[in-house]
C-alpha cells in the first residue's frame, strides 16, 4: 500500500496526497509507523518547493489574499499547495475548517491543492503535522507551498522554523497598529504586506506601509537579508494590485538566498530543530504510556490540587523518580 501511494504521490496525483496528509495526521500507532515509512520513501526524491508562510491578525483577509496570490501564481504555470491551519476548539477538539470554501475558485484549479488541518492544541499557529504535510506537498511536485497560519500571537512563530520565507499580512492603520504587532514576529517577517490596499483605504494603507518600513529600519539587519530586507508593501486582494510585485520580491528574496547558500543552511538548522521536537515529543508519549509513571503523576497532580505541593516541586519529584 506505501509503495503505491508513495508511486502516485510522486506522479503528482492530488487524491494520493490527501490521502497521504490524512495518513500523517493520524494518531494511530499503525498509521504513524505507514506514514514514517512512506516519508523516508519520497525523501529520495529530494524535490524542493518555495515554503512561504504566512500570517496575520484576524480579519485582515489572509484566505482571499491567499486565493487571489494562488491564482497568479496558477495562471503563472506553478502549481500551488495551500496548507492552511485552522484552530481547533479547547473544549470539544473540532475545528471549522472552512479554507477550502473560502478559497472557491483555488480549489477548482487542476494546479491547486488546499488542505484545511486542525492546529489540535498545537502551539505556533500551525498543526502537529503541518511539516510532513510540506514533504508531501514537495514530493507531489508543486512548486510552490502556501502555509496559512492560525493568526498572529505571542507562538505564531514556529511556521518560521519550517518556511523559506515568511510573511506578515496586515491591514491598514494608523501608527498605533504597531503597538498590537509583538516585536518577535516582526523580527522573523521577510516581507510585511498590508492588504486592503484599495477604495478609500488606499491612502491609509499607503501610510501604514511607510509606518511599518520605518520599524523595519529600526531593527538589527539580519545576515541571511540582501540590502533592503525586510520590506513593507501595499496590496490589495480584492483588486489584484500588488501581487505581482509582492511575488518579484519574494523570488529575488529567495534567489539571494539560494545563491548565498543562507537557504541550504536555513533548511539545515530547521531538519536539526525538528529531530529534537520528534525526540522531545517521543519522550513525552512514552511518559504518557507508562503506567507507573501515570500513577505518580495523578497522585502528584492531587497534591497540588489539595495545596500539598507546590507545581515546580511536584514535577521536581516526578523528574527525580525517572532519573
Amino acid at each position: 500500500m506505501t509503495d503505491d501511494l508513495a508511486e502516485r504521490i510522486a506522479k503528482g496525483e492530488r487524491r494520493a496526497l490527501a490521502r497521504a496528509v490524512t495518513l500523517v495526521e493520524s494518531t494511530r500507532a499503525d498509521h504513524q509507523a505507514q506514514a514514517a515509512v512512506l516519508l523516508e520513501r519520497l525523501r529520495g526524491l529530494n524535490r524542493q518547493a518555495l515554503r512561504i508562510g504566512l500570517s496575520g491578525t484576524p480579519g485582515v483577509g489572509k484566505s482571499t489574499f491567499i486565493e487571489a496570490f494562488g491564482m497568479a501564481l496558477v495562471k503563472a504555470g506553478l502549481r500551488v499547495a495551500v496548507l492552511a491551519v485552522d484552530p481547533s476548539s479547547a473544549r470539544s477538539g473540532g475545528s471549522i475548517l472552512g479554507d477550502k470554501t473560502r478559497m472557491d475558485l483555488l480549489s477548482r484549479e487542476p494546479g491547486a491543492f488546499i488542505r484545511p488541518s486542525p492546529s489540535s492544541a498545537a502551539l505556533g499557529g500551525v498543526a502537529r503535522r503541518t511539516r510532513e504535510a510540506i514533504a508531501l506537498c514537495e514530493a507531489a511536485n508543486f512548486d510552490v507551498v502556501l502555509i496559512e497560519t492560525v493568526g498572529v500571537g505571542q507562538s505564531e512563530t514556529m511556521v518560521a522554523q519550517m518556511c523559506d520565507l515568511f510573511v506578515l499580512i496586515l491591514a491598514p492603520a494608523g501608527g498605533d497598529e504597531l503597538q498590537g504587532v509583538k516585536r518577535g514576529i516582526m523580527e522573523m517577517a521577510d516581507l510585511i504586506l498590508i492588504n486592503k490596499a484599495d477604495g478609500d483605504l488606499k491612502a491609509t494603507a499607503t501610510r501604514t506601509v511607510a509606518d511599518y518600513a520605518g520599524a523595519l529600519r529600526l531593527l538589527r539587519k539580519r545576515p541571511q537579508d540582501p540590502e533592503g530586507f525586510p520590506k513593507a508593501l501595499a496590496v490589495s486582494a480584492v483588486e489584484g494590485t500588488g501581487l505581482e510585485q509582492a511575488w518579484d520580491e519574494m523570488q529575488t528574496l529567495a534567489t539571494w538566498r539560494r545563491d548565498t547558500g543562507h537557504w541550504d543552511r536555513t533548511r539545515a538548522e530547521q531538519a536539526a530543530h525538528w529531530f529534537e521536537y520528534e525526540v522531545r515529543e517521543g519522550l513525552l508519549a512514552r511518559l504518557r504510556e507508562d503506567e507507573d509513571v501515570k500513577s505518580a503523576m495523578a497522585e502528584m497532580a492531587h497534591a497540588v490540587a489539595q495545596g500539598q505541593a507546590t507545581p515546580t516541586a511536584a514535577a521536581r519529584t516526578i523528574l527525580e523518580r525517572l532519573a
